[in-house]
């Protein structure tokens, strides 16, 4: 049980990495935050692919400031935060119940407060 519960850790983070990717190539749908789940991934399912992440040049472009230094750019935290504050808006309105949706505006405070207040903001790198 616990080598499928790893093996769909590195399945996720591959589909992960792949859904990065193609955050690099379309405007619409964000990097960042899928190479972080990758990494997230990673960590759980194998120290082997884990290590092999860390050396991409991907991880390296990417992540590698933010996971050292826990700073991004001001570019890069506004797109996470509006990604998953449109994820979540879909249980918003399809759940009736008033406790789980002032458990979801919480969840959206929380998450701008330790953006803004937790992960320094840098200026981004023009080279």
């Amino acid at each position: 049980m616990k080598k499928l519960v790893k093996g769909l850790f590195v399945m996720g983070g591959f589909v992960c990495v792949g859904l990065g990717i193609l955050g690099i190539l379309l405007p619409i749908l964000p990097t960042t935050p899928f190479l972080l789940l990758a990494s997230v991934c990673f960590v759980k399912g194998s120290t082997r692919f884990d290590n092999w992440f860390q050396s991409t040049s991907l991880y390296q472009k990417y992540l590698a400031d933010f996971v050292k230094h826990r700073q991004m750019t001001r570019r890069q935290k506004w797109t996470i935060l509006l990604m998953a504050d449109a994820m979540l808006c879909v249980p918003f309105f399809l759940v009736d119940s008033v406790v789980m949706r002032v458990g979801l505006l919480t969840l959206v405070v929380a998450k701008f407060y330790y953006f803004f207040f937790k992960i320094d903001t840098i200026q981004h790198d023009k080279n």
